[in-house]
């Protein structure tokens, strides 16, 4: 038992990760809180599942178009610093918001360019985030456990943040949401100025932005594993990973409830996604992961399909549980085995077209959900969604045979089975 825990939680014998996480987990908490709150407020002023869509992909399309120069710019700068200056920027963005909704004169129009200004910095922010992690585990045989950690605190998020949002709103309105998110940003930056960073080694190769880029994207797509993944990964976000923009609609109109049941709702997904987080974290290495990001989309997808057929919360609860776990473990798997593949010095390149690919494409998916539940209702969109990600699991299991096989030759195994993560790494 001492050994499954020990495997589990093992990067957070690192100090400086060990930071980041206990940083990372209040401030996430925060961000969850205010995630609900910016929800239930798009949706008390909006009462349409256009605008909710339109408003959610105003926030999320600039990581379309930036996070590929963003990775270059990580690739080239000194990462802890910028991590200061970014969270500092989210906790102004968000205090901006927590000002306007207390003092009363908050409107659409406010939302949308605050929306569109986190999008900015989340585009920087997320392969950031990603590349930075390496740098804190001095083992590399702990990175996985490291990326699967963070999956967890995540979730662990996700699972209390909906829940105190959904009374906060209750008793207090959705400002004090924001308010208490842009204060926990203070623990990640702590986090970050506490910890004890090697000087950062630059190398000059008189290339400029466009051809560092141009690099980086022949690198991943010449890589058919890696190739596959980011394909996979935004097919999955256009289809799936727009389901929490309508579940305010679903918890009002369908569950007759109110802002502490969409703070159920959420935190049965959350306690669903650390469920996958820490089974993943418990995974000696990244060997198999295709087969499990096979079955957690076919949960992902039933999941959502079968929101379709309820009418009450605690069934509602145990399908939000399923689809939680599932898209926690594709989520984390995918990026468990391309950290795993790529090169340190095109790390943040490589990670940006994987935000890319996973928050790049979900505006747009957004932005057609919310179309689609304007014309055939939510449920109805939410059994659309779950069907294609069911064809889109059958499909993706198809190409799994060849994912083994490539990944054996890009690290030049002659082996029949998947190598080990230490060959991998690098």
């Amino acid at each position: 038992m001492k050994e499954k825990i020990y495997l589990t939680f093992r990067a957070l014998r690192h100090k400086n990760y060990r930071l980041f996480f206990s940083g990372q987990c209040i401030s996430l908490t925060g961000t969850w809180i205010q995630q609900l709150a910016m929800s239930w407020l798009i949706y008390s002023l909006t009462k349409s599942p256009f605008l909710m869509g339109a408003i959610m992909f105003a926030g999320s399309i600039p990581s379309l178009f930036l996070s590929p120069y963003a990775g270059v710019l990580v690739d080239r700068i000194n990462k802890h610093s910028a991590l200061i200056i970014i969270q500092t920027l989210f906790m102004i963005e968000t205090f901006v918001m927590a000002i306007l909704t207390l003092a009363g004169v908050i409107q659409v129009w406010h939302i949308i360019i605050l929306s569109i200004l986190m999008g900015i910095t989340n585009a920087f922010d997320m392969p950031l985030r990603q590349s930075f992690v390496v740098q804190l585990v001095d083992d590399s045989n702990d990175l996985g456990n490291a990326i699967s950690l963070n999956s967890s605190s995540f979730n662990l998020a996700r699972l209390i943040g909906p829940a105190i949002a959904g009374v906060l709103i209750a008793s207090f309105g959705e400002g004090i949401c924001f308010l208490i998110n842009s204060l926990s940003y203070i623990a990640v930056i702590a986090a970050l100025f506490a910890m004890k960073m090697a000087p950062p080694v630059y190398k000059t190769n008189g290339k400029n932005i466009l051809q560092e880029f141009k690099e980086g994207l022949k690198y991943t797509f010449d890589s058919l594993p890696m190739r596959n993944i980011l394909v996979f990964l935004s097919i999955t976000s256009l289809i799936g990973m727009s389901f929490p923009v309508l579940m305010p609609i679903f918890a009002k109109e369908i569950l007759n409830g109110n802002a502490q049941t969409l703070g159920f709702l959420m935190s049965a997904s959350g306690v669903g996604a650390l469920t996958g987080a820490l089974c993943l974290a418990g995974k000696k290495s990244f060997v198999g992961l295709e087969k499990w990001i096979f079955a957690a989309s076919l949960m992902f997808g039933f999941g959502l399909a079968s929101l379709a057929f309820v009418n009450k919360i605690w069934i509602s609860m145990i399908l939000l549980f399923m689809t939680g776990l599932g898209m926690v473990v594709i989520i984390a798997a995918c990026n468990t085995i391309i950290q795993n593949l790529v090169d340190d010095d095109k790390r943040g390149r490589v990670m940006s077209l994987y935000a890319m690919a996973f928050m790049g494409t979900a505006p747009i998916g957004s932005l057609c959900s919310g179309t689609i539940a304007d014309r055939i209702g939510v449920p109805h969109t939410y059994l659309l969604i779950g069907l294609t990600m069911i064809v889109t699991a059958f499909i993706f299991g198809t190409k799994l045979k060849y994912f083994r096989v490539k990944e054996e030759a890009a690290i030049g195994e002659d082996e029949s089975s998947f190598a080990t993560s230490e060959g991998l790494k690098g």
